[in-house]
């Protein structure tokens, strides 16, 4: 069993492939590794999209590897392999970016990633610490975890669904913020589940033995 962790030079994932490394281990989750090689990405089993940085640079950075882009598609669309996408990684899942300017995704969940526009004015931007997820829905990767447990969360910009049944979990920050999309064999977190402590690393743990 392989998971790779995409690097397509969008974001340090050292903590990332730790996380997923330390979980592999204590569940049985095979091996883990960091490539940006399209053949690696050809035979993972399951494979991982971390992003940080503005949505179309990370956006222009993964189209732009053509080969690795390529697998990624062919692996998740066509072969159905396990995907998750972590902040930027799961923004770029939605049909658009209006980052700057409107940028194409990835066109798997049914949203488009918007400015964070509170309505309370004493809320800053970017939304950045703790928050509390709101569990939308049942979902495998979501097995132990419920309303109220903390994840860590830095970003500017969340997706706005406009598929409901894609919402897995939110949180509050002035309005509800899109924290865990999914659907079929694909899963995103605007949060970073390397740095959520002990609610991240069970759904790390819960993703590797994701069996859909």
């Amino acid at each position: 069993m392989l998971t790779v962790l995409i690097d397509y030079e969008s974001g340090n994932l050292h903590s990332a492939e730790k996380a997923f490394q330390r979980m592999a281990r204590e569940v049985g989750g095979g091996e883990v590794m960091v490539s940006d090689r399209a053949e690696d990405v050809a035979r993972a089993d399951r494979i991982v999209l971390p992003g940080d940085g503005a949505f179309p640079a990370c956006c222009a950075a993964l189209k732009g590897r053509e080969n690795l882009f390529g697998a990624l598609k062919e692996a998740v669309e066509q072969r159905g392999r396990p995907f998750l996408g972590i902040c930027v990684g799961m923004q770029l899942m939605a049909r658009a970016g209006h980052e700057y300017e409107r940028t194409e995704g990835l066109g798997w969940i049914d949203g488009e990633v918007e400015r964070i526009l509170p309505e309370d004015p004493s809320l800053k931007v970017p939304h950045m610490g703790w928050n509390d997820l709101v569990v939308d829905r049942a979902h495998p990767v979501l097995a132990g975890i419920e309303t109220g447990q903390h994840a860590y969360f830095v970003h500017s910009y969340h997706m706005r669904l406009t598929d409901p049944e894609q919402l897995l979990a939110h949180a509050e920050y002035g309005a509800p913020i899109t924290a865990i999309v999914g659907r079929d064999t694909m899963v995103g977190t605007q949060f970073h589940p390397e740095k959520s402590q002990q609610t991240g690393l069970r759904l790390i743990a819960n993703f590797l033995q994701w069996a859909p």
